[in-house]
């Protein structure tokens, strides 16, 4: 937690304004955090999913569906499944150590445009999603963004 104490001295002090740019440029930033939150949590919930399980996983589908004694807990067994979830974390953590060095040599602005276009990437590669294969790469894609805009 930031904590803020007063200095007392004879500068002067700053008289910032809140202008639109300012506001615009704290939604923005905002913006990333949101959708690195919604990425991060959103696997929890649709992998658990009837119909996202059918298309994408039918044989965790088939043993949910076989086994009444499941705990809520530990739901499913499968190394693709778990794959599929753990791929944007492994990318992010890998994403994050290369990115730093290309803001330390291009800048801040290449950073985050490489981080955009990542996520827009994966974004539209999830969505359009015919496989697993697909849905892996979408989710590699989303972790290498996710990696660059929270090193930058």
């Amino acid at each position: 937690m930031a904590v803020e104490l007063p200095i007392v001295s004879n500068g002067r002090g700053y008289n910032g304004k809140m202008t639109s740019i300012v506001i615009l440029s704290c939604m923005v930033a905002a913006t990333g955090g949101i959708i690195f939150g919604y990425d991060i949590g959103i696997s929890g919930g649709v992998t658990s999913m009837v119909p996202f399980l059918e298309k994408f996983f039918p044989d965790v589908y088939t043993k949910m569906k076989q086994d009444n004694k499941i705990s809520n807990y530990c739901k499913f067994d499968s190394q693709l499944l778990t794959t599929f979830t753990s791929s944007l974390y492994i990318a992010g953590l890998i994403a994050s150590f290369f990115a730093s060095s290309i803001t330390r040599a291009f800048g801040r602005k290449p950073s985050i445009l490489v981080g955009g276009a990542a996520f827009l990437i994966g974004a539209a590669l999830g969505g359009a999603a015919l496989n697993i294969y697909m849905l892996i790469l979408g989710r590699v894609l989303l972790g290498v963004g996710i990696g660059f805009a929270n090193q930058v």
